[in-house]
């Protein structure tokens, strides 16, 4: 069925060809690089599909997602199908890819010791007038993947969204956990319900194989270890 414009929509494809649906059923990774443009494009011309056209496109360019990327807007316009609007999605979505590679390929901090979470951390949160609850997220190489803050304020063990912490660390995939806070009095001493907050994460990160490496302190010049004092 042709839509008034003379598109041929992916509602219309045969259930086999709609990339969107794919997606959402077996997930991103199964989708061809054809696939992916097509969700970007929509749709395709009275004659062709979207994922025709994108198959077009890619040959032109022997198959070169990089090659893809350095294609200017109107180069892109040749295409018949390829209006300015889609021209500026498919740009976008390549230097999206680019910078991501960018990012991909800035070396990732490892943490050897209390002393390297601080490090990374102070600069974060040791001169807030507040306290701030973080969780940094490891891989099996013990390097940063991802930090989040959790909560604001003091803390207690109703603060600590235990299955948003593991949630995110299932995301991630992250095998450990760290947990850091900092004490704007500057007073380093572990509270009971620091304590009891780090208790809670342990147990609960045991029955996923995640483990909790260390809750760390920080303050503006120092930091306390519950690992190095034998707290955790």
């Amino acid at each position: 069925m042709e839509e008034s414009q003379g598109t041929f929509s992916i509602k219309y494809w045969a259930e086999d060809d709609q990339p969107r649906e794919k997606l959402m059923l077996k997930g991103k990774a199964v989708l061809s690089d054809a696939e992916l443009i097509a969700i970007l494009i929509g749709s395709g011309s009275r004659n062709e599909s979207a994922v025709e056209l994108s198959k077009r496109m890619l040959a032109s360019v022997d198959n070169n997602l990089g090659a893809l990327g350095k294609l200017s807007l109107q180069q892109l316009m040749n295409f018949k199908g390829i209006g300015e609007a889609k021209a500026v999605t498919i740009a976008a979505a390549m230097e999206l890819g680019r910078r991501r590679r960018d990012e991909d390929s800035i070396e990732l901090q490892k943490i050897t010791s209390s002393r390297a979470v601080y490090d990374i951390m102070q600069p974060i949160i040791g001169e807030l007038p507040h306290e701030e609850f973080w969780i940094i997220y490891l891989n099996n190489s013990n390097k940063v993947i991802y930090k989040s803050q959790i909560s604001k304020g003091g803390i207690t063990g109703t603060v600590v969204d235990v299955r948003l912490v593991f949630k995110t660390a299932l995301e991630h995939n992250a095998v450990a956990i760290i947990l850091v806070h900092n004490h704007p009095s500057g007073i380093l001493q572990a509270s009971e319900p620091d304590k009891q907050v780090t208790r809670q994460l342990k147990s609960a990160g045991a029955s996923l194989d995640i483990k909790v490496l260390d809750h760390v302190i920080v303050t503006e010049k120092a930091y306390l270890s519950f690992v190095d004092e034998g707290i955790l």
